[in-house]
């Protein structure tokens, strides 16, 4: 069982290993159902949880656990949450976050050949990724940032004002770990959502690989203006859905409620990332980022 979330990165980069697990051990009595357990209001819609669940290719049964009341009879704390369940019903195993693929999968095959006679099962899956082998050294990431004002981490000395929009001045100095807002903005518990056809501005300095951004749009589409280090992305550093326009703007269009991959630089590295738009109603709810190995302290072994 895993509770997870489509909104939720770390819980995206886990579903390939769930996913190759379900295809290798079904045939010896696995049985695998993820749990969506939804971070935001919007996650709480069957339409949106099933358009995720085909564009990830998910073949496993899915509960909506749409209250929470699944969660809270495993004490969830947090996204991606896998339990491994015996024949017996008996809690066995239990891992939250990222990684430990392969002690996750030691335990299934151990689980699996109490109920076997005489089958071999499938050698272990190798890592998918290089941060994923045993011993690996990641560089510091900056943490998830929550944008609304129940769990924010807005830079301005504007600050939050509950339920209230609020105009917002360009500091033009960014601390890390901070999400930094120019132009007019409402302040809601989970987001800030722009107020205004005056174009408006999201920033914040980073240190990783990657930048996801959780964001929706109101009515129709929203579109978004991305530069990093007041430069456009290019094809070398762009997120899968950033498109390069003709005049060099890289652009990402909002059509849903849904994480949105911005930035994807070749190398671990400190960057400043600036989001414009003049799309009234657009809705910023979190960003997430991911590192990389330091490559002299990877673990072959």
């Amino acid at each position: 069982m895993e509770f997870w979330d489509f909104t939720c990165v770390s819980c995206l980069r886990t579903l390939p290993y769930v996913k190759e697990w379900h295809r290798k051990y079904q045939q010896y009595g696995l049985v695998v159902i993820g749990v969506h357990t939804p971070k935001f209001p919007f996650g709480k819609n069957p339409e949106l949880v099933q358009k995720a669940i085909e564009r990830n290719g998910i073949q496993y049964p899915v509960v909506m656990d749409n209250e929470g009341v699944i969660a809270a009879r495993y004490e969830l704390r947090a996204w991606p949450s896998m339990y491994l369940i015996d024949k017996h019903g008996f809690i066995r195993y239990q891992h939250t976050g990222e990684g430990n693929y392969t002690t996750t999968e030691r335990v299934l095959q151990a689980l699996l050949y109490d109920t076997l006679s005489g089958e071999t099962l499938p050698m272990l899956l190798e890592p998918l990724r290089e941060e994923d082998r045993a011993g690996a050294v990641l560089y510091r990431s900056t943490p998830e940032l929550q944008a609304g004002y129940l769990r924010g981490s807005i830079g301005n000395v504007e600050g939050y004002s509950p339920e209230s929009v609020v105009q917002y001045a360009d500091p033009e100095f960014y601390l890390d770990d901070r999400i930094y807002v120019v132009g007019c903005w409402l302040n809601d518990r989970n987001s800030v959502r722009h107020q205004d056809r005056e174009p408006g501005s999201i920033i914040l300095s980073y240190h990783a690989t990657e930048v996801s951004a959780v964001l929706e749009p109101e009515g129709g589409e929203a579109e978004i203006v991305l530069m990093q280090d007041d430069r456009y992305l290019s094809a070398e550093n762009k997120g899968d859905d950033v498109r390069i326009a003709g005049d060099g703007r890289s652009i990402v269009t909002i059509s849903e409620p849904r994480v949105y991959h911005l930035v994807k630089n070749p190398q671990y590295g400190e960057h400043v990332l600036r989001i414009s738009t003049e799309s009234e109603g657009l809705a910023l709810y979190s960003f997430m980022f991911v590192s990389s190995v330091i490559p002299e302290l990877v673990s072959n072994n």
